[in-house]
Order: structure tokens, then C-alpha cells, then sequence
């Protein structure tokens, strides 16, 4: 072998390793980009896409709640609640929320039976058309329920110690402000779902009655030194009409209640005839009134007396508690009077 024969042997040699690297290098390249290929990541979401529908409003929000008087501005969920109607009590109630402080029932009790279990602890704040401030404000409250009827003089001091709704009227507004107070309490859901749970009550109670919803129902008042119908902006006059029973004549009107004198005493008849009595004091004045206009000669001529259909019910439920919870129990006791129509 010659010399130049030898040398070009030993390049190759010596080539040789280095290409094998290369060759190596090259299908180790060659896998990676196809591992890459597979598992490139996906895109990321853009900030477009909606907000879960379970997502919950912040804790600080402030809120902007219209009411009777003006505009509220309530942050958050209130938490130190204070009402100042009966029917208010029993609203926030059927919405879960216990306030610190009330109004008292008016009739002796500080509380009304059917809700004095629920107000256990709660401060009471006095009388409807005058509750007290000085202890209003003592309790630092974050919202203050009120109504226009009974409130319109002293809203100003009220608004000054937290924000405060005002509802508009108390006759047969009960829903009206039902769903109002749902708001200011940040609640809407909540008071939507109570409401549908008494509308299905209706429903159900609607079938049950069934033609006897045709039958006359009279609503009497016998309150001390006068008589009064009541018609259909009351609050148990809405309940009547949400179930669709018929109304006498003169109680068959929009409005909420006339005083009778005993020449008018016809006005009182009906089918049937559900009085309750206002006895603030120990001296039952309404009941004595009520005794007294039973006993009398015109009386006992109207139907409801000759049919014996005159049926004493519970003030509290068919007309001063005034709100949902109430109306759920005016519904069970009119699908058990039924059964006497």
C-alpha cells in the first residue's frame, strides 16, 4: 500500500465517529420535533368567556334600592336590620333575616303569637307610629325598613342613622312591599322562590275550594264606637281575590274599608261573614261593639245571621301581621272554612 493510500485510510477512520454523532444528532432531533408536535398546549381562554352563572356578587357592592321617599344606598348584605312595621317583621322573617330591633304588636304582647318564637332576643323599639330613635341608633344598624304611612316626618333622622326603605302604603300593598324589602336585604332570589312557594299555595288551594269559590264572603271590623266593611285593598281582601271568591256587592270595590251605621247594616251581608274584633285594651271595646250589633232586631235579619255564617277569626292573621307569613295562614284557614260554605 502506498503512502497516500495509508493516509486516506486513516481520514476515514478518524471520520467516521464523527459521523455517526451527526447521524445520531439528527434522529434524536428528528423525534423531538415529533414529541412536540403532540403536545403543544392549549390555546387560553380569552377574556371574553362569560362568568360562571353561580358566581356571587362582591360582599361591598354598593347597591342602589328605589323606594317610596327616594333612593337607598345600601353595601352588601345588611346584616343589623331594623323594622319598623308589623307587616316589615314578618316579611324579613320568611326571608331567613332575625333583626336586632322591631317594632312592638300593639296589642298588649310585645310580639305577635305566631312569631314570638322566631323574635326571641330582639330588641323591641316601641310603637309603629312612634318607635324610639335614641334606641334605634343604639343598635347601629345598616338598614332600616320603614313605611311612608307611618314614618314621612321622622325619615330624615332615620336616613341619618343608615340607610333606609321606605315602603309605600300598608293596605293591600303586602306584596308590593314584600319584594321590596327582598331587594334592600339583597334577597331577591330568595324572595322570589317565598313568593312562588305562596302563589303555588293558591293554586293548590283553588282546587280544593272549587265551587264554592262562587260564595259570597262579607269582611267585618267592629272596632270601638264604629263598624267597618272591609273591601278589596286590604290585606286579607287580596287573599280573597287571589283565590277568586266573590265578594258582596258593596265590599266588591278597590278600596280599602268604609265605616257603617247601623241603617247601612245590609252592607254587611254576604254568604258568609268573617268579622274580627280590635280589642287593644283590657276593656275589649271592639267586642263589646261586635255584641251589641249582633243582638240588634236588623241584624238578624241579614242571611249570614238566619244561616248562622258568621265566623269570629283572629285579627292578627287576617289583618294587622299583614305580610307572607300570615297570608300562607289566611289561605289554610279559608280552605277549612270551606267546607262550612
Amino acid at each position: 500500500m502506498s503512502s497516500n493510500q495509508s493516509k486516506r485510510s486513516t481520514f476515514k477512520l478518524r471520520l467516521l465517529p464523527i459521523m455517526l454523532a451527526c447521524v445520531i444528532a439528527l434522529i434524536a432531533a428528528g423525534c423531538g420535533a415529533k414529541d412536540s408536535g403532540t403536545t403543544t398546549p392549549a390555546a387560553p381562554k380569552t377574556s371574553t368567556e362569560a362568568p360562571a352563572a353561580t358566581e356571587t356578587p362582591k360582599t361591598d357592592e354598593v347597591r342602589k334600592v328605589k323606594h317610596s321617599m327616594g333612593e337607598a344606598e345600601i353595601k352588601g348584605t345588611p346584616k343589623n336590620v331594623v323594622v319598623l312595621t308589623n307587616e316589615a317583621t314578618e316579611a324579613v322573617l320568611a326571608l331567613g333575616v332575625k333583626p336586632v330591633g322591631a317594632v312592638k304588636s300593639g296589642l298588649g304582647d310585645t310580639w305577635f303569637p305566631h312569631l314570638k318564637d322566631q323574635l326571641q332576643g330582639v330588641t323591641e323599639l316601641g310603637e309603629e307610629s312612634e318607635p324610639n330613635l335614641e334606641l334605634i341608633a343604639s343598635l347601629k344598624p345598616d338598614l332600616i325598613i320603614a313605611n311612608k304611612v307611618r314614618h314621612e316626618k321622622i325619615y330624615s333622622q332615620l336616613q341619618g342613622m343608615a340607610p333606609t326603605v321606605v315602603s309605600e302604603d300598608l293596605a293591600g300593598d303586602w306584596k308590593q312591599n314584600f319584594t321590596l324589602y327582598a331587594e334592600a336585604l339583597n334577597l331577591k332570589d330568595k324572595g322570589a322562590e317565598e313568593m312562588k312557594k305562596y302563589d303555588d299555595k293558591v293554586a293548590e288551594a283553588k282546587t280544593k275550594i272549587g265551587d264554592k269559590l262562587s260564595t259570597k264572603v262579607s269582611m267585618v271590623r267592629f272596632v270601638p264606637e264604629k263598624v267597618r266593611i272591609y273591601m278589596n285593598d286590604t290585606f286579607s281582601g287580596v287573599i280573597l281575590k287571589d283565590l277568586g271568591f266573590a265578594r258582596p256587592a258593596a265590599q266588591d270595590k278597590d278600596e280599602f274599608m268604609e265605616v257603617v251605621t247601623k241603617e247601612r247594616m245590609a252592607d254587611m251581608d254576604g254568604d258568609i261573614m268573617f268579622y274580627f274584633n280590635a280589642d287593644f285594651t283590657e276593656e275589649k271595646l271592639g267586642t263589646k261593639q261586635q255584641e251589641e250589633w249582633m243582638k240588634d232586631p236588623l241584624f238578624q235579619q241579614l242571611e249570614v245571621a238566619k244561616n248562622k255564617k258568621t265566623f269570629k277569626v283572629d285579627e292578627v292573621i287576617w289583618n294587622l301581621s299583614g305580610n307572607i307569613i300570615s297570608a300562607n295562614l289566611l289561605v289554610d284557614e279559608l280552605v277549612k272554612y270551606s267546607e262550612q260554605m
